[in-house]
């Protein structure tokens, strides 16, 4: 069930506004209750905090809910410090680091 799970979980941050988000959340909430009902009970303790994206105008909505923007610059730091072996003291590593950045 996952890969259903998973893309009709992605039809919530895909509305239009936050009613239209609640209501298909809601439709996930009666569809899924059945099989997976911890994880249910506990979206809907954190709904509120959940949809709190859409209170922001459009153009930005994809960065406060996606990790894809942090999770690429780790990727980066990761794989530019991997060759420097050692670093011969932590201030030269933050310093690598910030560069970087």
């Amino acid at each position: 069930d996952r890969e259903a799970v998973m893309n009709e979980f992605k039809q919530i941050h895909q509305q239009a506004n936050k009613v239209a988000a609640v209501d298909v959340l809601h439709d996930f909430y009666v569809k899924w209750n059945k099989s997976y009902n911890h994880v249910i009970r506990n979206l809907k303790d954190i709904e509120p905090d959940l949809l709190v994206f859409y209170n922001y105008p459009k153009q930005i909505r994809a960065s406060i809910y996606s990790a894809n923007m942090i999770e690429s610059f780790n990727n980066v730091i990761k794989r530019k410090a991997k060759p420097q072996a050692e670093f011969p003291t932590e201030q030269s590593l933050d310093t690598f680091i910030g560069i970087q950045a």
